[in-house]
């Protein structure tokens, strides 16, 4: 069996893949060399800036399948009978280091999820928490700033992570599920997914439901200890990576159950909290989880930079039968994820295999820009209305209308009965084992101790004693000894 022939990015045959042309035997080098000019160049450009937030990350393909009916309380397409099958892609991340940072760290996981569905793309952008530290987007850049590298020293700061947590009291919920057991998993493939926003169905009847979802790890959760995460990623700063490879490449496919949580679109005004606050969860006795379907993984990309670092989501890609909601850290993703992939990717990026739709194809009036590759014909035009049949609008609205009211101007006061920003850390406390609360208690300490302000220490305290008041005292006490010592 003959070799393949080497070739330039033109297709004319490689001579010499070793040895640079140059003026003779110990002669400059030419700048004729076209094949090394190329190679050059290509190495120069190989890169492209990498996530602000979520650079470090790992995916793999696989199928959702719908197990249950759920078309009650949606339309869409994908999950309209049980039994049918949509392929996905699924990309898991860090969220604050950088592309070269290590896969076991205490930081949340992104769980980024695209069906590709008969009636296009539909993402899914969650987390492996189920909340967040904020819940206006006006907040996001300030508080990713805090979280990454200083400027001066060019490293995380705690002052800089507890000081911004200080001034966010609605944070103190998440610093709760990041501090305790589930804030470093063991693998990918051992931790939920959550969808984490509210968003909305509409049924064939065209009534609204405020949904969130739940994916539940098959696999069982499996987490480590702070030590145990040091030892590891001193060892393999790929491990999450090299989990998901393996256990895939082995057919041991990883799966997880989606579970949904409804809510009566007519429920929500009169809900005791604000069901679209990112920082707070629907308890399970109000609105229990509801199967879905079943999500596998079974396929590794064959490039990781074309299909992973390249993979875009934008929770704007929806679907008929699926919104958003007034959740206004949704409503700020739906613009900031697609600018970001405009600006990363270029104006094309949808065209690339991992982002294009597969069983229907992008028809609309986007022309030209770099990569351009889908012409759409050579008799398209790329203007609408027109006379030459081109791709018309359907008239029917994805979702079911939000309702709105109210003044424009931004506003801070909560609307409903039950709106501070600590009950639910202190549940999540009173919830834990004792072992559990322990740890919890020693991974907060360990990181407010070396805070050098007495003031950003006391701010946050009051936080933590407004979340429970044992809770408060024994973080207290825990900051105390380690800076005293």
């Amino acid at each position: 069996m003959s070799k393949r022939v080497l070739t330039t990015e033109s297709g004319a045959p490689v001579s010499d893949n070793q040895n640079s042309a140059t003026a003779g035997v110990g002669g400059p080098l030419l700048l004729q060399d076209q094949h090394l000019l190329e190679k050059l160049a290509r190495f120069n450009r190989e890169r492209i800036p990498e996530r602000v937030v979520h650079a470090r990350g790992s995916g793999a393909y696989g199928y959702f399948e719908v197990t249950d009916d759920v078309t009650g309380f949606t339309y869409a397409d994908f999950l309209n009978t049980v039994g049918k099958r949509t392929e996905v892609f699924l990309r898991f991340s860090t969220v604050a280091d950088n592309l070269g940072g290590a896969d076991a760290v205490r930081d949340p996981r992104g769980f980024a999820l695209k069906f590709y569905t008969e009636e296009g793309n539909y993402d899914l952008v969650g987390n492996n928490t189920p909340v967040f530290f904020i819940k206006d987007p006006i907040k996001f850049p300030d508080f990713i700033h805090s979280q990454k590298r200083d400027p001066f020293t060019g490293k995380q700061e705690p002052d800089n992570v507890w000081d911004f947590w200080a001034h966010a009291p609605e944070a103190t919920h998440q610093i709760t599920w990041l501090m305790g057991d589930r804030g470093i998993p063991a693998s990918y493939r051992h931790m939920n997914g959550y969808g984490s926003h509210t968003y909305q169905w509409t049924n064939a009847e065209g009534e609204a439901f405020f949904v969130k979802y739940h994916f539940k790890t098959n696999q069982g959760i499996r987490s480590l200890s702070t030590e145990q995460a040091q030892e590891i990623a001193g060892k393999d700063a790929n491990s999450h990576q090299t989990d998901l490879l393996q256990a895939i490449e082995r057919g041991v496919n990883p799966s997880w159950t989606l579970y949904v949580q409804i809510m009566p679109a007519a429920e929500a005004a009169e809900y005791r909290f604000n069901p679209f606050d990112l920082t707070k969860v629907w308890p399970h006795k109000d609105y229990p989880l509801q199967r879905v379907g079943r999500l596998v993984l079974d396929r590794n990309p064959d490039n990781v930079f074309a299909e992973v670092e390249q993979a875009a989501f934008s929770p704007n890609n929806f679907v008929p039968g699926i919104g958003p909601s007034p959740d206004k850290m949704l409503q700020g993703r739906l613009f900031a994820y697609a600018d970001a992939h405009r600006y990363r990717l270029g104006v094309n990026h949808t065209q690339l295999a991992v982002n294009a739709p597969k069983a229907t194809v992008a028809n609309n009036y986007g022309r030209d820009g770099l990569m351009a590759s889908n012409g759409q014909g050579r008799h398209a035009k790329n203007y609408e209305p027109n006379s030459y049949d081109g791709p018309a609008e359907t008239g029917r609205p994805l979702s079911a209308p939000l309702a709105v009211n109210g003044h424009t101007g931004t506003h801070e006061a909560p609307l409903h009965t039950k709106d501070d920003h600590f009950f639910q850390a202190g549940e999540l406390y009173r919830l834990m084992s004792a072992e559990e609360q322990s740890r919890l208690i020693a991974n907060i300490a360990g990181g407010l101790s070396q805070v050098s302000r007495d003031d950003v220490i006391e701010k946050n305290l009051a936080h933590f004693h407004a979340a429970d008041p044992e809770y408060g005292r024994r973080v207290e006490e825990a900051v105390r000894a380690l800076r005293e010592d």
